[in-house]
C-alpha cells in the first residue's frame, strides 16, 4: 500500500481511540483527513469501518444498550437520511455546514449554562432526524444524540450510539448496494483499514476507563463543539 494508504489508516486508528473511549468522533477526523489524502476511501469503506467499530463497541458494552432509545432515533433517522439526500442535492455545501455547524454548537452552549436534555422518545425521535440529516449531508451525525446521553454513563452513551450509527450505516449501506454502487475494491480498502482500526479500538480502553471516572460529559461535549467548529470552518472556507 502506498504513503497516502497509511496514513489513512493512523487517521482511523486515532479516530478510533476517540470513538471507543467517548462514543463518537471518528468520522470526524477521518472524514475530511481522507477526502484530503486518499478519497477512495470515502465513503464505502470508511462506512464499512465504522460498521465494524460499532459492532466491537456493542459486544464490549452490550449491557448498557438503551433499546428503546436507540428504536426512537432509529425511527427518526430514516426520514432524517432521506431530508440529508435532498438538501445534498439542492443546498450549497458551505452554507449548509455553517448552518448545521451553529446548530451543534449553539446546543452545547446551551447545555454548558442551563439545558438538560434527557434522551426521552419525543426528543430522540427528532434527534435521530437531525443525525440522518447532519450525517448524511455533512458527515457530522454523532453529536445530536450524542447530546441527549450527556448525563448518562460512560457505557450508556457508547453503547447505545454504537447501535444507532452501527443500525445506520448498515441501512445506509444497503441503499448503496441496491444502487449498484458497492464494489469489490471498497470491500479491499476496508480490509486494508481494519488492522489500524482494532489497535486504535484496544487502544481506547485506557481512555475509556480514565472518562468514565467522572469525565464522560465533558469528552462528549468538547467532541461536539469541535466537530461544530469544524464544520463552521469548512462551510466558511467553502
Amino acid at each position: 500500500m502506498s504513503t497516502p494508504d497509511l496514513l489513512v489508516g493512523l487517521v482511523v486508528a486515532v479516530g478510533a481511540i476517540v470513538q471507543g473511549a467517548v462514543g463518537y468522533g471518528m468520522n470526524l477526523l477521518a472524514v475530511p483527513l481522507a477526502a484530503l489524502i486518499e478519497p477512495a476511501f470515502i465513503p464505502v469503506p470508511l462506512m464499512l469501518i465504522a460498521s465494524t467499530h460499532g459492532l466491537l463497541t456493542m459486544v464490549r458494552e452490550y449491557r448498557d444498550i438503551d433499546w428503546r432509545g436507540v428504536w426512537w432515533a432509529m425511527s427518526g433517522r430514516v426520514p432524517g437520511t432521506a431530508l440529508g439526500v435532498l438538501a445534498v442535492a439542492t443546498l450549497a455545501d458551505g452554507p449548509f455546514s455553517m448552518v448545521v455547524g451553529t446548530a451543534v454548537l449553539t446546543c452545547v452552549v446551551l447545555s454548558v449554562l442551563s439545558w438538560r436534555p434527557r434522551p426521552d422518545p419525543g426528543p430522540l425521535l427528532v434527534a435521530g432526524v437531525a443525525s440522518g440529516t447532519f450525517g448524511t449531508a455533512a458527515s457530522i451525525g454523532g453529536p445530536p444524540i450524542a447530546l441527549l446521553y450527556q448525563h448518562s454513563s460512560g457505557p450508556r452513551i457508547r453503547a447505545t450510539l454504537a447501535a444507532c450509527f452501527g443500525l445506520g450505516t448498515l441501512l445506509s449501506l444497503a441503499g448503496l448496494g441496491i444502487g449498484g454502487q458497492l464494489h469489490p475494491h471498497q470491500f479491499v480498502l476496508a480490509a486494508w483499514l481494519l488492522p489500524f482500526l482494532l489497535a486504535g479500538f484496544l487502544l481506547s480502553g485506557p481512555l475509556r476507563r480514565w472518562l468514565d471516572g467522572g469525565r464522560i460529559r465533558v469528552a462528549v461535549l468538547g467532541v461536539a463543539a469541535i466537530s461544530a467548529t469544524m464544520l463552521i470552518l469548512r462551510g466558511a472556507l467553502a
